[in-house]
């Protein structure tokens, strides 16, 4: 038997891979070899950026893995299970939904140097007829990305990294291009809600979406006037919107602004955005718990209490 791919080989050995495929996440992450044997195989498609990533794949500062993902919780806590899975970075909920499916040549045609953000990732329409056992998104690119609008197409594109283009690519994205916009808070619960749908109507499994953790460390705000929106009120709004959607649609929220919440975000958040290693492995730990309590194949023999 000739083996001529890295998973083709892993699998011939009988384990295990957890990886993804964009940027510097998809190189094998040893850490999360397990042999097979009796352990039952989960899937989960992940869609989100550097919260899903760092919670369920592994988490590196400076290079060195300081968290190694969902499958630390699973073997700590006993569970014969194994989650292989499979992560996409995306941009928005508005993009993903219009997405074509494959690059347009508008951007293809360029070779653009987009970084943990390729044209074949932000254009990916894979997520809609995936084969696996859960869902889990995050609301954070809905909350946190601006994305540019083609003129003559409507294209909508993560410009990654712009600042660091060629010249002659900063002048096609200026000319192109309008200008950054982010989403307001009721357009993308608009937007999240037809997601789901579309989800739940081509795909029967649970859907798990990451909320915002409304925390800033160091924050000592007390008074709001002439503010504008800022980072936590909008979290705030963002999840009062993202309740409602679980409420509506059943899916399953997991609460980030409990999670660090309860545990202290000056404690597990290293900015308004990035978590540390122990936070992550917190968020990890309730993905484990919910995937659980909704009887996930592989986890429904886990008893929660």
């Amino acid at each position: 038997m000739t083996l001529t791919t890295t998973e083709g080989l892993i699998n011939h050995l009988g384990l295990a891979i957890v990886g993804s495929n964009q940027g510097p996440f998809g190189r094998l992450n040893c850490g999360n070899l397990l042999v097979r044997g009796s352990m039952k195989r989960v899937t989960i498609f992940a869609k989100g950026n550097v919260d899903i990533h760092d919670s369920l794949h592994s988490c590196r500062v400076g290079g060195k893995l300081l968290w190694n993902g969902i499958n630390e919780v699973l073997r700590s806590r006993g569970i014969a299970a194994v989650v292989r899975l499979k992560h996409e970075t995306w941009t928005r909920s508005d993009a993903l939904l219009a997405t074509p499916g494959v690059v347009p040549p508008e951007i293809s045609d360029r070779n653009l140097a987009l970084g943990y953000y390729s044209a074949e990732s932000q254009f990916s329409s894979a997520i809609f007829s995936c084969d696996a056992d859960a869902i889990i998104l995050s609301a954070l690119p809905d909350f946190a990305t601006e994305l540019v609008r083609h003129h003559r197409t409507g294209i909508l594109l993560y410009p990654n990294d712009a600042h660091r283009w060629p010249e002659n690519d900063r002048n096609w994205l200026r000319d192109e291009f309008s200008e950054r916009a982010s989403l307001e808070v009721d357009a993308a619960m608009a937007h999240l809600g037809r997601l789901i749908e579309r989800l739940q109507t081509s795909l029967d499994v649970p859907i798990l979406l990451y909320n915002v953790s409304s925390f800033v460390p160091g924050e000592t705000v007390h008074c709001l006037q002439g503010m504008g929106e800022i980072f936590a009120t909008r979290a705030r709004r963002f999840n009062l919107g993202i309740a409602a959607l679980s409420e509506q649609t059943g899916i399953s929220v997991i609460d980030v602004d409990a999670i660090i919440g309860r545990a202290g975000a000056d404690k597990f958040k290293l900015d308004a955005i990035h978590l540390t290693p122990e936070g992550y492995r917190l968020v990890a730990e309730e993905v484990v718990r919910v995937l659980c309590d909704l009887g996930v194949a592989g986890f429904e023999d886990y008893d929660n209490g």
